[in-house]
């Protein structure tokens, strides 16, 4: 790297909204048009009565088991189910991502640009949004129902040898994950982009050896389970950094960063890290998203349209690009960046539902699956930049074993009232005791209480439309993946 390079200045990588958008929102409703293959949006319920049958008997199947908040810190059982099925996960390449916050995002990026770059993909990643078939992508797209239920009947013999041989049976994460490499051997893919459920070091998913290793920023989640600091949480999450491997590593706190080079020394593995690396050398504000120009491992790529909103997403986007930079060996055997058109083609194409979604216009609703602290700064800062809102309402629903309170206060800067709900989930907290910690955080005359998520919705839009047509109240639905998905269900979306 030459000592010309700008990208000294990386690290104040995001520039102040400009005033005058208009060029910048023709540029981005020009490269929307020049976009690549769409990313597939949520499925709907399978319109064939059989195959609805199908699905659902599959899915009480899976919900018999240990659920995704039940975990015994051991790879044992999938190891085991992994063996008897031939080692499917074994037929193809991968990249390996674990954080905090961002994965699923940066995990859809990370498919976009492979499909842009005619790779056949598998994508598996958790929790989903609406349907469980989102959690097992071929090509970009939610496998069928019909497709889901083939698999998992394919692998049912072996569930249960195994489930025989156990001390506990497989869980359902852990089923979920034998089925996603079962379906991609079977397709086949050329490369896998897998998700950890939580963790690293036992998650289910860590019987692969990722090629490439990512890792979103890493904040104080699941603490319960990964610890209570950043470096008990990131000495777990490096565990998917294997030999050899290359690591791609976002912005992390220090004392995190610290363990996972540590770990990355270990294991003979090459890092990149954002903000030195790599990086966002600068974003725009623009229609439907922002403009960006980003730093890969091979170079420079100006003008990229992302139709995300927020400072997260163009960082999960560097993310993406040095990923799949370091997969095809760029910055390594190639020292040219990969082709920019392509590249533009495929950003253009993301979408990641659930995350700062519109749903509804007049007044506007969005959705955005925020369910801890870091997630919810991250998306108010975006709200703030993105929308114009002269009074935003939220509607929160929360899991009840989260940093509710920590989460509450990164909204209370930009709601102006709340309503607080509970999806119906078991692990939902109850809308009162939310009621009763939004009241400490908010003050009572700001917070209103509707048990049914539908209420919820109704009281916000009310409140939301008192400030009249024109007058640019919005709502946003925000808490919990599961909030977001009964939402996205009761305003059409699927």
């Amino acid at each position: 790297m030459s000592e010309s390079d700008p990208f000294d200045d990386i690290v104040a990588a995001e520039t102040d909204r400009d005033p005058d958008l208009a060029a910048i929102e023709a540029g981005s409703r020009t490269l929307r048009t020049q976009g690549g293959r769409a990313q597939a949006d949520v499925p709907a319920r399978p319109a064939d009565p059989e195959a609805d049958k199908a699905l659902r008997e599959v899915e009480a199947e899976l919900a018999g088991r240990w659920g995704e908040t039940k975990l015994e810190p051991s790879v044992t059982r999938i190891a085991a189910l992994v063996d008897v099925l031939g080692e499917p996960q074994r037929a193809y390449p991968s990249i390996h991502i674990t954080g905090t916050n961002g994965k699923t995002s940066t995990a859809r990026m990370i498919e976009a640009l492979f499909g842009a770059f005619e790779l056949r993909t598998g994508r598996y990643t958790s929790p989903h949004v609406q349907s469980i078939t989102e959690r097992i992508s071929l090509d970009g797209a939610p496998i069928s129902a019909e497709r889901f239920v083939e698999t998992y009947r394919d692998i049912e013999p072996y569930i249960e040898m195994v489930d025989a041989q156990q001390e506990y049976r497989l869980s359902f994460f852990e089923v979920l994950t034998g089925m996603a490499y079962a379906a991609f051997a079977d397709a086949p893919v050329d490369v896998a982009v897998v998700e950890v459920g939580m963790g690293g070091s036992w998650d289910a998913t860590n019987v692969i050896d990722g090629d490439v290793a990512v890792v979103t920023p890493i904040d104080l989640d699941h603490t319960d389970r990964l610890g209570g600091t950043h470096t008990e949480i990131a000495t777990e999450k490096a565990g998917i950094i294997k030999r050899g491997a290359t690591v791609i590593m976002a912005q992390q706190p220090v004392d995190a960063a610290q363990v996972l080079l540590k770990k990355a020394v270990e294991a003979d593995a090459t890092v990149a890290r954002e903000g030195l690396e790599f990086g966002v050398v600068a974003r725009q504000v623009a229609l439907g998203g922002q403009l960006l120009t980003l730093r890969g491992l091979g170079g420079e790529y100006p003008e990229i349209y992302l139709p995300l909103h927020g400072a997260h997403q163009a960082h999960n986007a560097a993310v993406a690009l040095a990923a799949v930079e370091a997969f095809f060996g760029v910055g390594a055997e190639r020292a040219r960046t990969l082709d920019l058109d392509t590249v533009r083609k495929a950003f253009a194409a993301v979408s990641s539902p659930g995350r700062l979604e519109v749903v509804r216009r007049s007044p506007t609703v969005v959705l955005d699956a925020a369910h801890n602290p870091a997630g919810a700064r991250a998306a108010a800062e975006a709200v703030t930049e993105a929308f114009d809102f002269s009074r935003l309402i939220g509607v929160v629903g929360v899991s009840g074993d989260k940093d509710v309170r920590g989460l509450l206060e990164a909204f209370e800067p930009i709601f102006a009232e709340v309503v607080v709900t509970q999806n119906s989930s078991h692990r939902a907290m109850d809308a009162d005791e939310l009621a009763a910690l939004a009241v400490e955080v908010f003050g009572e005359e700001r917070v209103q209480v509707e048990p049914r998520l539908p209420d919820a919705l109704e009281a916000a839009i009310t409140l939301a439309e008192e400030e009249g047509e024109f007058a640019g109240g919005g709502v946003l639905v925000t808490g919990s993946v599961i909030t977001v998905g009964e939402a996205r269900l009761l305003l059409g979306r699927g």
